[in-house]
């Protein structure tokens, strides 16, 4: 029987302690047959959801106590370079996509317009230049998920269920790698605006922590121009883990010596 997490944290730094306790308390160990890191093993949990009520309290970063000599999972920094890839299009050469890009710059298949235009949005070829747009040099239309939420909660209402950035694609099963984040899901409740991540995989110790803090600060982006209030997150993931590299790592902020792990791991 499939076993379900469900944690109520009130920081990000928060729900990164909780999700390593529960992956090393709860998380089944198996060793990877297809795609990053294959042939090392991992603890992954079954499912879980995480619901974060003040992701936007400072440090974003999760910060481990010096004594430890263990280094903070995120390097001071790494955001403002992560960022551009969440929030626009860039994209460098040989990299099969990127969240960004997929979000903020997806290319657009005019022809579904043309052939099936009564089931589109009547105003689609009014959409501003920064949310739809025509490139000359690509002979394509691109599409701006993230200002197209924005738009459309600014001047069609709060009161809908459409508003979901989308981020994998049924193509993507052809890839070597491909996207962990699937989509993220919007809403406005109370006046504020709350985000829904929902990851096919997710590296706990260094990818999660970096992920979330990249998706607030553009949750708060798009409150701001929404002219709502920053909310939560609530993200969930069927394949949250932890690789074996780090589980030493993990045990010692639960509070174990590398003596106490070692003992521990003696029979493997």
């Amino acid at each position: 029987m499939l076993k379900t997490i469900n944690i109520k944290a009130t920081t990000l730094s928060d729900a990164w302690f909780q999700l390593i306790y529960n992956c090393i308390e709860h998380g089944r160990e198996f060793k990877i047959d297809q795609g990053s890191f294959k042939g090392q093993k991992r603890i992954e949990l079954d499912y879980v959801t995480v619901q974060i009520t003040h992701p936007d309290s400072l440090p974003l970063l999760p910060k481990l106590n010096p004594e430890l000599g263990i280094p903070d999972p995120v390097e001071e920094g790494y955001l403002d370079n992560y960022l551009p890839y969440l929030m626009t299009g860039e994209e460098k050469e040989g990299e099969a996509y990127t969240y960004g890009q997929r979000i903020c710059e997806e290319e657009i298949n005019d022809s579904l317009f043309y052939k099936n235009k009564n089931n589109f949005i009547k105003d689609t070829y009014r959409l501003p230049q920064n949310v739809y747009w025509y490139n000359e040099t690509t002979d394509l239309h691109y599409l701006n998920q993230m200002e197209l939420m924005i738009w459309t909660y600014k001047n069609k209402g709060y009161r809908n269920n459409q508003m979901t950035l989308q981020v994998g694609k049924p193509t993507d099963m052809f890839l070597k790698d491909p996207p962990c984040l699937r989509h993220i899901d919007t809403r406005i409740q109370d006046n504020k605006l709350h985000f829904y991540p929902s990851y096919r995989s997710w590296d706990l110790f260094s990818g999660l922590p970096a992920n979330l803090a990249a998706i607030e600060l553009m949750k708060q982006y798009c409150a701001s121009e929404i002219g709502v209030e920053n909310g939560e997150i609530v993200a969930s993931s069927k394949g949250i883990h932890l690789y074996d590299y780090t589980w030493e790592l993990a045990e010692i902020l639960r509070g174990k010596t590398i003596e106490e792990f070692k003992n521990l791991n003696k029979g493997d």
